[in-house]
């Protein structure tokens, strides 16, 4: 999420993450889903899967940066 964003509580790493988002989901998918807490619920996973993404897109462009290396010319580096 956006550093202006400090609500945001971060997930510990990308399997804590998904670990929470799947919790969401179930209680979201759950007959006994609380209507209170319905729009807290949607948002925070909102947030989950906006930073998965943030986290998905930093991964590739890493290792997009590495395979760009590694194909680089010997001479070059």
């Amino acid at each position: 999420m956006s550093e202006q964003d400090s609500t945001f509580d971060e997930p510990a790493g990308f399997a804590a993450a998904l670990s929470e988002l799947t919790d969401l989901v179930a209680a979201l998918e759950s007959d006994d889903l609380d209507v209170d807490h319905l729009t807290e619920r949607v948002a925070r996973a909102a947030e989950l899967v906006q930073w998965c993404r943030d986290r998905i897109d930093g991964a590739r462009f890493s290792v997009e940066e590495v395979l760009v290396r590694l194909e680089a010319d010997p001479d070059e580096t």
